[in-house]
């Protein structure tokens, strides 16, 4: 690291998995500016969320603390405002922080230590999205169901487009903002998108990049019947017993979701051209990532929710020129380890926060040191009836719930996790040694009468907030047009001085 604190940039995707990424290995999906990043970067090949679901993913990546300590259990659990994020820490070391894009803050927080915010978020902030343990059998309209993948195809416009596209033009224009202000603060954006997130649409020109022809459809999927107990409620959870796709839906879909990797890459382009016409590349950390991952019909499932790799994979670049080699990283790790990552980039000492981080710092691995081979996972929200627990560490992945099968695969040699060897005579040993980890780790009975006090709670809460004149949490960026643009107020010849980058000076009265 050098001397001078660097900028940060966090570029976020949503549901993006990386077995559908070229930097990972895809024949067939395009995505050059991830390419040229990860060509100047250090790529981790196993890194995990450490919840397979948007909000209690970001809060853990936020925090570096695990879902059972955050309490953000699920997309409509609160993020408290008293626990620290690394907005907090850099801003505290002097960083300028600032978030473009989604972040699905739960709550009347939705700053969580950023000083700016430059849109709303495009999932709500209250707690009408609630799971309910103690009714598995109800499925509420809000859950996911298969129109995503049967209605999958070309469109022109979407929801999520609207929003990505101002998050792209918001984090744009911050980088120039940035660049022309007198403030020489270092600068913290993340900029977090929704794509490739479903519902699968995309405009035309990001379908015509591949032929239809060419998309590769999902491995066999696993008979109902034999699915592990967690897969059979996720298949109810989202209606997939009761909405059956076709292979044309499902070629459909996954056509769409690698044309929303390539609309993704743009926006990452469009940034790095910005930091590079602003004269900040040299002086910039560059991050890539996701939230979580995408099942996209393997196994016969879909979207997140589980800890098969494609739910629970994401992502990870970290990408700065003069002050990280390239080289890949095969230990795994997960996204609680970018709070004191981004701490020690900023010369801070993550163990001076007083703070029991869940994560650890990646900054020995990025610089070719000795590095830690380990992620956490908790799950705790729809489609499960009980904690739902998974530790990842060298070959083994194993997944425990209370009221479940464990689940052990061996990912050197089973990487698409099709042999569960829990249940076989020799993979004793490594079952209890895990077991054992897990009764140390965790007081799950515990934990499970938690979530559900809070589940009851939120209900009972949202249900109150409902009624009467309702007060929305959902973030409203305050913009004063006063200040924008030219007023009246100012000198024009001033103002278009201070806007112009690179400034070209004024002659002399």
């Amino acid at each position: 690291m050098t001397a001078k604190a660097p900028n940060v940039v966090i570029v976020m995707a949503d549901q993006m998995a990386p077995a559908f990424l070229p930097i990972y290995g895809h024949p067939l999906t395009r995505a050059p500016n991830m390419e040229a990043l990860a060509q100047h970067g250090v790529v981790f090949d196993s890194a995990y969320c450490n919840s397979p679901l948007c909000s209690p993913s970001r809060a853990s990546f936020m925090s570096g603390l695990l879902p059972s300590r955050t309490r953000a259990y699920d997309n409509a659990a609160e993020f408290r405002a008293d626990v620290p994020t690394f907005a907090h820490c850099l801003r505290l070391r002097g960083y300028h922080t600032i978030l473009s894009g989604k972040m699905h803050f739960c709550g009347p927080d939705q700053l969580h230590g950023f000083e700016e915010r430059l849109t709303t978020d495009i999932y709500p902030a209250d707690f009408g999205w609630t799971p309910d343990w103690d009714r598995p059998e109800h499925r509420p309209s809000w859950y996911h169901n298969m129109s995503s993948v049967r209605e999958a195809g070309v469109c022109v416009r979407t929801n999520q487009l609207d929003f990505d596209d101002e998050t792209a033009f918001m984090a744009e224009r911050a980088i120039f903002d940035i660049a022309r202000s007198k403030d020489r603060r270092p600068f913290l954006l993340v900029a977090s998108f929704t794509h490739p997130h479903d519902p699968f649409a995309v405009p035309q020109r990001y379908w015509d990049l591949y032929r239809d022809s060419d998309i590769d459809m999902p491995g066999p999927a696993t008979a109902p019947d034999a699915l592990d107990p967690h897969s059979r409620r996720l298949r109810h959870v989202c209606a997939m017993d009761v909405e059956p796709v076709t292979d044309a839906q499902v070629r459909a879909a996954r056509h769409a979701y690698y044309g929303a990797i390539a609309y993704i890459d743009d926006q990452l382009g469009r940034l790095m051209a910005a930091l590079r016409a602003a004269g900040l590349a040299e002086d910039t950390i560059v991050v890539l990532t996701s939230d979580h991952g995408e099942m996209l019909g393997e196994r016969g499932l879909w979207y997140k929710m589980s800890f098969f790799e494609g739910a629970s994979r994401v992502p990870l670049v970290v990408a700065s020129p003069g002050r990280l080699t390239p080289r890949r990283v095969a230990a795994s790790v997960s996204l609680v380890d970018l709070m004191p990552t981004l701490i020690d980039f900023s010369g801070g000492d993550p163990q001076s926060l007083g703070i029991a981080l869940d994560g650890r710092s990646l900054a020995s691995s990025l610089g070719g040191g000795a590095r830690h081979d380990e992620a956490i996972g908790e799950y705790l929200a729809e489609g499960a009836i009980a904690p739902l627990v998974m530790i990842r560490r060298g070959a083994f992945k194993f997944i425990h719930s209370p009221v479940d099968p464990d689940q052990l695969y061996d990912l050197s040699h089973d990487p698409g996790e099709r042999d569960n060897l829990a249940g076989k005579a020799e993979s004793a040993a490594e079952v209890a040694a895990f077991r054992a980890e897990v009764a140390e780790r965790w007081d799950l009975a515990a934990l499970d009468a938690q979530v559900r006090a809070s589940q009851r709670w939120r209900r009972l809460v949202g249900a109150a907030l409902n009624k009467g004149e309702h007060r929305s949490w959902d973030f409203q960026p305050l913009r004063d047009a006063s200040k924008q643009y030219m007023r009246n107020n100012m000198d024009l010849d001033d103002l278009e001085a201070m806007a112009r980058f690179p400034s070209i000076g004024r002659p002399p009265n």
